[in-house]
């Protein structure tokens, strides 16, 4: 294997050098983490799993017009995608209570919105990624104004796009994280991409018969059966890997 330089190593995936300037590859960890990597474990092939299904709609994005980092996947745990500045926003788009908002809003979990709701929260571990408004956004300069409506406008998109996509497999889509960053073309001006990643990691699922929840909610609440669960969401999209490629196995870094 080629030698790596790591730029970045997160709890779920870890950045490396890309073959150009203007590239990264992002190779999916087996990492499964819960409250901001207080709570952690390994589970064997689930970053090949959230590379596969990630990897998919991020196709079915740019296909329908949504400007996203993704280029191409290398192998079974690796992508090539655009390098981004990340803004530090964290976007979560709401269709059925659950979650955080259960509890900070003492509403019952399964109760569906009158409409998609967009929350904002700051993307820092060590303050426990806090809830914040617009006003934060524009006036910490995290965000511009142009850019937070961009955002909005793609999250509600995209969440349009995947609420079909889910329901045609059986499966409702509750909730979702995105995030985006800015990549900047050659004569300096910045394009807004969706950037990490589409997968049962940030996205809560549940089936539409039974209302099993198919997402890393298995994890955060210790019922068991995730990689069964993100198999099986694999398998509803008709991309389930081969077992072969369940290997953990990392590149060769340069430190």
């Amino acid at each position: 294997m080629s030698k790596k330089k790591i730029l970045y190593d997160g709890k779920a995936k870890t950045i490396f050098e890309g073959p150009t300037s203007d590239t990264v590859i992002q190779y999916f960890k087996d990492d499964a983490t819960a409250n901001n990597a207080e709570k952690h474990s390994i589970i064997n092939g689930k970053g090949v799993l959230n590379n596969s299904i990630s990897d998919y709609l991020m196709q079915k994005l740019n296909e329908i017009g949504i400007p996203t980092h993704y280029i191409k996947k290398l192998n079974m745990r690796e992508q090539l995608v655009r390098k981004v500045e990340i803004i530090p926003v964290e976007f979560v788009v709401r269709n059925i209570a659950a979650g955080s908002i259960v509890k900070r809003l003492g509403l019952k979990e399964g109760s569906v919105f009158s409409r998609p709701l967009i929350e904002h929260y700051l993307k820092k571990d060590e303050l426990g990624d806090p809830l914040i408004n617009e006003d934060h956004i524009l006036n910490f300069q995290w965000g511009t104004r142009d850019e937070l409506e961009e955002m909005q406008e793609y999250g509600l998109r995209i969440n349009d796009f995947l609420r079909g996509l889910f329901f045609g497999i059986g499966l409702k889509l509750v909730d979702f994280k995105i995030e985006f960053g800015r990549y900047y073309s050659e004569d300096g001006n910045s394009i807004l991409l969706l950037a990490d990643e589409i997968s049962p990691d940030n996205c809560r699922l549940w089936d539409i018969k039974t209302n099993k929840k198919m997402d890393k909610d298995l994890f955060r609440q210790e019922l068991g059966g995730l990689k069964e669960a993100y198999q099986e969401v694999a398998n509803r999209l008709g991309i389930l890997p081969e077992k072969k490629i369940y290997s953990s196995a990392k590149p060769e870094i340069v430190k």
